[in-house]
C-alpha cells in the first residue's frame, strides 16, 4: 500500500497513456446483457484511437489528494474524505484502492471530454498502470499484465458507478489495435475473449475507410445506458437485442474480410435499431450525420451509448471521401464539434 509517497514522486514522476475507443454492439458487454444472452454469444467490436490520455503522477500537499483533468475543475480532499460521487470520483476511488495520499493525479486527454470515447474507464486505466509502477517494490504488490489492469480499472468503476458497466473501454484501452471482444458468461472461463480483427500491417488501410466526429455536446451515457438496462430488465425489446448481437457479429465478419458495403449495411441497421429502443441516443446534429451518411453508402453509429459525444463512419473509401466534406459542413454549424482523427492505436496501455 501506499502510505505517503510525496518523497517518491518528487525524484521521479510517473506517466502512463491509454487510447480511447470506437464501437459497436456496446452495452453488450454489460454482464446484465452478456449473461442472460449467453446462447446468443454476444460480442463487441471496437477500434482504439490515437487519441491517448495521459495521467501524470506528482507529490503534493501530504495525506491530500488532487486531481487535475481538462475539462472539469481542479478538485482536492483529504484521502480518506475523497468522494467517489464527484464528477472525478472514479479518480478519487482508484487512488483509494491503492490507499494513495499526497499525491497530484495530473490527467490530460487528447479527446474532448464527455465524447462518448470512453475517456473516464481509460484514465482510470492509465491510473492503476501508473499506481502499479509505483507500488511495485513493494512486498505486498501484484504484479499486474495488461488484462489485470482493465479488470481492476473496470471492478473499481463498477463499484461506485451506481448503475451496471460494461468493460470494453478498459480493455481496448489495455490492448490496443482493432478487436472482437467475446462475452463468457461461465465461471470456468474468463469473462472476455479476444480476437484480434485486424492486424498492425492493416491500420492504415483501415483508416481510410473510416470518420469520426465530435457533434460538439458532451453525452450522458449514464441516462441512456440506464434506459436500456431498465427495458431489458422488465422484458421489453429482448428481441431486438438478439438483433442487435447478429448485427455486431455481422459487422465485425464484414470487416475481417475487408467487406465494407455490408459492414455499413450493418452498422446502419444497428444503428436504427436503437434509435427504436431510445430515439434521444442521438441529437440534431447526430441525425443528420447518420442521414448523410446513408445518403452517401456510408454506415454511421453513435459511440458509446450516444446522446451526445461522438459518431463514426465506416465505408467504401470512395464513399467516405465523399462523405468527409459534408459532415465537415454539417458540423461548421456548432461550435466545438469538428472531425477526429482517425488513426488507429495499436500499442495501447504504456507506462513511462
Amino acid at each position: 500500500m501506499v502510505k505517503d509517497i510525496t518523497k517518491k514522486l518528487e525524484s521521479e514522476p510517473i506517466e502512463a497513456s491509454a487510447p480511447c475507443r470506437i464501437d459497436m454492439g456496446g452495452t453488450l458487454d454489460i454482464s446484465t446483457f452478456s449473461y442472460p444472452l449467453r446462447y446468443l454469444a454476444p460480442c463487441t467490436f471496437n477500434i482504439a484511437l490515437g487519441l491517448r490520455t495521459r495521467v501524470r503522477l506528482q507529490p503534493y500537499s501530504r495525506g491530500r489528494i488532487k486531481i487535475s483533468s481538462r475539462g472539469f475543475k481542479d478538485a482536492q480532499f483529504t484521502a480518506d474524505a475523497a468522494p467517489f460521487d464527484h464528477p472525478l470520483g472514479l479518480m478519487f476511488a482508484t487512488a483509494a484502492y491503492f490507499s494513495a495520499r499526497g499525491i497530484h493525479i495530473d490527467i490530460d486527454s487528447q479527446s474532448p471530454p464527455r465524447s462518448a470515447l470512453g475517456g473516464s474507464s481509460v484514465a482510470a486505466v492509465a491510473l492503476v498502470a501508473a499506481f502499479s509502477k509505483l507500488t511495485a517494490h513493494e512486498k505486498s504488490a501484484v504484479r499486474m499484465n495488461r488484462r489485470s489492469i482493465a479488470l481492476t480499472a473496470y471492478q473499481i468503476e463498477q463499484s461506485v458507478a451506481g448503475v451496471p458497466c460494461g468493460i470494453q473501454d478498459q480493455l481496448a484501452a489495455a490492448y490496443g489495435g482493432v478487436n472482437i471482444w467475446h462475452w463468457q458468461a461461465d465461471p470456468k472461463q474468463s469473462v472476455f475473449k479476444r480476437q484480434c480483427a485486424m492486424r498492425k500491417g492493416l491500420h492504415k488501410e483501415v483508416e481510410r475507410h473510416l470518420l469520426i466526429a465530435y457533434c460538439g455536446q458532451p453525452h450522458a451515457s449514464k441516462d441512456i445506458n440506464g434506459l436500456w438496462v431498465r427495458q431489458f430488465l422488465s422484458g421489453r425489446y429482448r428481441d431486438l437485442w438478439a438483433e442487435i448481437i447478429l448485427c455486431t457479429q455481422n459487422f465485425a465478419s464484414a470487416l475481417v474480410k475487408g467487406d465494407y458495403q455490408q459492414a455499413a449495411i450493418q452498422m446502419n441497421r444497428e444503428t436504427a435499431i436503437r434509435r427504436t429502443l431510445t430515439p434521444d441516443v442521438l441529437d440534431s446534429v447526430g441525425e443528420r450525420l447518420v442521414d448523410i451518411a446513408r445518403q452517401n453508402d456510408c454506415g454511421a453509429r453513435f459511440t458509446g451509448a450516444g446522446g451526445g459525444g461522438c459518431l463514426w463512419a465506416v465505408g467504401k473509401i470512395e464513399n467516405i471521401d465523399r462523405l468527409r466534406p459534408l459532415w465537415e459542413k454539417t458540423l461548421s454549424a456548432r461550435e466545438e464539434a469538428c472531425l477526429l482523427d482517425a488513426k488507429i492505436d495499436s500499442k495501447g496501455l504504456v507506462v513511462e
